[in-house]
């Protein structure tokens, strides 16, 4: 089937290469043809996000991750490439170029990953198969019977799932594409939870608990019963092999090395990863020198919020001072989680002063699950379905209390939330008139440079008035700046692990642990977390172009209606669209 839709597509790029289409001028057709197969086929692809992007024809799959199957892409990716080089870009509206040129650096990304063989370390020390598996109750229809037996045979797909990993991290083993041993320290507790005696025990045995109304009672039985067999002859199965895998031949085989320099052709690929995740013309050392300016900036900023408050001692002293105190933390995760929904609450109230458009979509607040939650960072987001059907969830991490200041709550939800991440992606989700890979799919640069900016906003909205939830805002500022220094210094300028926690620590206030894991990710995920402060970086930059050129008919709302409006796109193109505003509000 793959080498089939492979030969449809191969023989659609010939056909609009022919003098026929191209004396019918149906460059605009042709385009839009371009962006529907294309989508087909990334759809059939990777079933998973299908689901979750709102598509259900493929929900009793789980995609295929060997290296036939990414070569498959691989080939089929460059056929779509040659496909939009046989258009005429020229004979295309202002809007079609532009989806024509996003569509473009898209796919040269996708085959820069292909190259450099990324998908031979389908893992980090946070993130891949087996932790996103057991959330697939959060993440898919379970409404119907056939949703049921959907979710069913992906339980029943989980092992030869799992074995296609080991199967292409042996790979990534032979030819040097392993990740650094010391993230892997504990990567026992993102798999062991899984492997359970009783199946009713699992994660994943969840939804055969409490079914709805309209599965019938002999309905339930059976398919709790194909739940249990399915969990422990497939996922339990899976996650033993893998374990195994990881414990005798993984991590033996592991790098000593930190840095991607050390990974075969590993300076190239760092600077495809800084060209990828920022999306800008710069150097490592640009990049680097740029992040040493901004905490120089806020390190300013932040002294004088300790003058401030009266405290009487260093730098360091007063963030000691921050991370031990019990006034900031609290007792319980109830707790934690009820001071976060109050702050998301409140700023609620105030979206309507500061958008124009607002997302239909709402969101909900969870806590990490346990199995992950030791190894993870403080919260993240997770997208709502693309057909409407689930919720935008933001989740908290509730492990170690001690890890979790009170003083950050503010900063971190604006960020996670309103009107950080589940604003833009829902609104970019519920826009009209672009192609669907536009909808689903984007720049990292874009997405967590406005959740950053959106940190800020709450400035705007009447957050911070207390000065240590105001110096949280500015280290997580800071924070997101010393990433720009620890990255390229781990990956290109042959810094440390230590060194690295250590210029974080000195800079910051985030909490010791919470600084070793994002160390630690940064590490395993090389490039990414550079995206924050240069996105957020050019968004203020445009602001105050806008506001200078404009005066007082600048309109913050009006602002972020150009910022949000074509979704998450590359910085030159958000650019151009902020000049074109402002030239037309002239």
């Amino acid at each position: 089937m793959k080498r089939l839709l492979l030969s449809m597509l191969t023989t659609a790029s010939l056909a609009t290469a022919s003098p026929v289409a191209a004396a019918d001028n149906g460059a605009s057709a042709d385009l839009q043809k371009l962006f529907n197969e294309d989508w087909e086929l990334f759809l059939e692809q990777h079933p998973l996000s299908a689901t979750f992007y709102g598509d259900h024809r493929y929900n009793d799959k789980l995609p295929h991750v060997s290296e036939e199957a990414n070569r498959n892409r691989k080939d089929i990716t460059e056929a779509s490439i040659r496909r939009l080089d046989a258009i005429d870009r020229e004979a295309l509206s202002a809007v079609e170029q532009v989806n024509y040129d996003i569509f473009r650096r898209l796919k040269e990304n996708q085959i820069k990953e292909f190259e450099f063989r990324v998908y031979l370390m389908p893992i980090t020390n946070r993130s891949g198969f087996h932790v996103a598996f057991p959330q697939l109750p959060d993440r898919v229809p379970l409404n119907t019977v056939t949703d049921y037996e959907n979710y069913v045979a992906r339980l029943n797909g989980f092992k030869s799932y799992a074995r296609e990993h080991i199967e292409v991290m042996t790979t990534g083993i032979a030819e040097g594409y392993v990740l650094p041993r010391i993230v892997l320290k504990g990567f026992e507790s993102t798999i062991e939870p899984h492997i359970v005696e009783d199946p009713t025990h699992s994660l994943l045995y969840k939804p055969f608990k409490n079914f709805p109304d309209r599965v019938t009672v002999p309905d339930r039985q059976r398919l709790s019963e194909a739940g249990a067999m399915a969990i422990k002859n497939s996922v339990v199965p899976g996650y033993r092999l893998f374990l195994k895998f990881m414990r005798s031949e993984y991590l033996p085989a592991a790098r000593l090395e930190i840095g991607a320099s050390y990974l075969p052709a590993g300076r190239e690929f760092y600077e495809h990863r800084v060209h990828r995740y920022t999306t800008l013309p710069l150097a490592a050392e640009e990049i680097h020198d740029i992040g040493r300016a901004e905490v120089d900036r806020i390190r300013g900023e932040m002294e004088e919020i300790i003058a401030e408050v009266g405290f009487e001692g260093s730098f360091s002293g007063f963030v000691e001072f921050l991370r031990t105190d019990d006034r900031f933390y609290v007792d319980t995760p109830e707790d934690l989680m009820r001071r976060v929904a109050y702050v998301l609450k409140k700023m609620d109230g105030e979206l309507p002063g500061l958008f124009k458009t607002l997302p239909r979509m709402p969101y909900g607040i969870k806590p990490v699950p346990e199995y992950i939650a030791p190894k993870t960072t403080t919260a993240y987001y997770n997208r709502p379905a693309g057909d409407g059907t689930k919720a935008g969830l933001y989740y908290v991490n509730t492990y170690d209390l001690q890890s979790r200041p009170t003083y950050e709550i503010e900063a971190l939800s604006l960020h996670e939330a309103v009107p950080g991440h589940h604003l833009q992606i829902a609104i970019q989700q519920e826009l009209d008139g672009i192609p669907e890979f536009r909808r689903f799919t984007g720049f990292t640069v874009f997405v967590e440079g406005w959740a950053l900016y959106s940190e800020r906003l709450g400035l705007e909205a009447g957050f911070y008035e207390d000065p240590y939830s105001n110096f949280g805002r500015l280290t997580y500022e800071m924070w997101r700046a010393c990433r720009l220094v620890v990255d390229t210094g781990m990956h290109y300028l042959g810094w440390s692990r230590q060194q690295a926690i250590d210029f974080m620590v000195d800079n910051t206030a985030l909490t010791k642990h919470n600084i070793t894991t994002e160390v630690d990710r940064y590490i395993s995920w090389p490039g990414q977390a550079l995206a924050y402060k240069m996105g957020e970086l050019k968004i203020r930059e445009l602001r105050s172009m806008a506001q200078e050129q404009l005066g007082a008919r600048f309109d913050v709302r009006e602002f972020h209606d150009v910022v949000l409006g074509s979704g998450a796109v590359p910085l030159d193109i958000l650019e151009a669209n902020v000049n074109r505003w402002v030239s037309n509000s002239d």
